[in-house]
This record gives structure tokens, C-alpha cells and sequence, in this order.
């Protein structure tokens, strides 16, 4: 996740006064086996306000600050999240036919930055990342994003496939993009609101989003090497439907 790349506060009573002031945070570490009324204020803090939380070794928070941490290592926020129900809204709003892109365990923050980069080229809506197991959104993804992650909706979700089921319900078709089906991305309709799932170049998309796509599509390779990176296949995805839609 590339920690030593993320701007953090550190300390029990910073944290909690940081949360409280509104600060936005991607995630809180704790150290393993805290206890106090202070832990249990943080706790109900993190808890009310969404923020994502994890507990670890002593040894993973003195990688990132040694000294006087207290158990509490936070990463700041480098923009600001919207919700699910946002992301969809401002989407139906800004366009008849919008565009999503859902990453299902990409983790490199070039290849996130990257991809957003394409989205906001290509007139697309917002991007919807997994809380936990994805890319970090730091300087660096926003810096390899050309500043896109600043201008997109960007919706970070506790379980993609409620993100999922909440898409289709508000009238958007679920479309991924895998090697393992023969249909290619020019046989499938992208013309209405849709969001595109993009997997990791080693996993690929997981069976249980692969399941819940309405259609699923390949993009055609005939070389040596089997698979495209990430960011460039997303590329190829989004700038199909932009042909598809313009008619070109």
C-alpha cells in the first residue's frame, strides 16, 4: 500500500481530536490488544463516521512512526470520497448514458492513477474501489493521475458486491472485462449506463463479481503475451463505449 508514500497523524488523542474536527481519513491503523477508554472513544468515532480500521503489530506501526504512536497510526485522505448513493446520483445527473469504472483488487496506485486519468479523458462518471485490499488513493496515484482523482467522483465501498447489487438496481448494466469468455468488447453493448469491472492483472476479476456482470467481454489479443496491464485494458474498455456511443 506504499505507507511510507501517505500522509498520517499518529497518537490516540490527535486521531480523535483530527476525527471530530471532520478530518477525512482512508484508513486508521491500531495496534493489536489496545484497551482504555480512549481506545473505546476511538473506536465509536471511527465506527460513526465510516473510517476503515485495522488492527496489526506493534512492528507494522513502528515502521511508519517510532516513538510515541500510542497504538494509532491514521492516513489522511489526499481527496475527498463520496458516497455510493452520490456517486450514482451525480452520475445520472451529468449524463443520460454514464460511465463507471469498478476496480476489484487493482493495488498498484500508478496503474489507479492511470486509470482515472483515462476515465476523466473519456468523459467518464466516477470510480468505485473496495475499502479494503485496493490501491492506496496517496500523492502518488493522484500524481499519476494528472490531477483527474481531484475532478472525479471517487466512492470507496466496504463490499463491492452491495456496491454491486446497488448499481443494477439504479438501472446500471454491469460489464466486465476477462480473457475467459469469447464474446469480444465490440459485441457488447455499452451504450446505456453501465459500469465497466476491471480486475487485477494476476487474479483477474473475483468469481463472485464475475457472477453478478450482465455481460462479460474480451478484448481481442493475438500476440505472445496474454494480457494487457490494467490501466491500458481499462483504456481499451472505456474508449469502446465512447465508439459505441458516438458512433465512430
Amino acid at each position: 500500500m506504499e505507507e511510507n508514500k501517505m500522509q498520517y497523524l499518529f497518537g490516540m488523542h490527535p486521531v480523535i481530536e483530527a476525527v471530530r474536527a471532520g478530518k477525512k481519513f482512508d484508513k486508521v491503523l491500531l495496534k493489536k490488544g489496545l484497551e482504555g477508554p480512549q481506545f473505546r472513544e476511538l473506536m465509536e468515532l471511527l465506527q460513526a463516521n465510516g473510517i476503515p480500521f485495522q488492527f496489526v503489530p506493534v512492528e507494522r506501526l513502528e515502521r511508519v512512526v517510532r516513538g510515541k504512536h500510542q497504538g494509532a497510526v491514521a492516513y489522511i485522505s489526499q481527496i475527498e470520497y463520496v458516497s455510493l448513493e452520490d456517486i450514482v446520483n451525480n452520475a445520472l445527473a451529468q449524463s443520460e448514458n454514464p460511465v463507471l469504472v469498478i476496480l476489484d483488487g487493482v493495488s498498484d496506485v500508478r496503474n489507479l492513477g492511470a486509470i482515472a486519468r483515462s476515465l476523466e479523458c473519456a468523459g467518464g462518471n466516477g470510480i468505485i474501489v473496495p475499502a479494503k485490499g485496493g490501491a492506496a488513493i496517496n500523492a502518488e496515484a493522484v500524481k499519476a493521475s494528472a490531477g483527474a482523482l481531484m475532478r472525479i467522483d471517487t466512492c470507496k465501498v466496504p463490499n463491492l458486491k452491495l456496491a454491486a447489487y446497488y448499481l443494477k438496481q439504479s438501472g446500471f448494466r454491469l460489464i466486465a472485462a476477462t480473457e475467459k469468455v469469447d464474446r469480444l468488447i465490440y459485441d457488447v453493448d455499452m451504450t446505456g449506463p453501465c459500469a465497466i469491472i476491471m480486475g487485477s492483472e494476476g487474479k483477474g476479476i473475483s468469481p463472485a463479481m464475475l457472477a453478478l456482470a450482465d455481460d462479460k467481454a474480451a478484448i481481442p489479443m493475438s500476440g505472445m503475451i496474454s494480457s494487457l496491464n490494467v490501466s491500458v485494458a481499462t483504456s481499451i474498455m472505456l474508449y469502446e463505449a465512447v465508439r459505441q456511443r458516438t458512433g465512430k
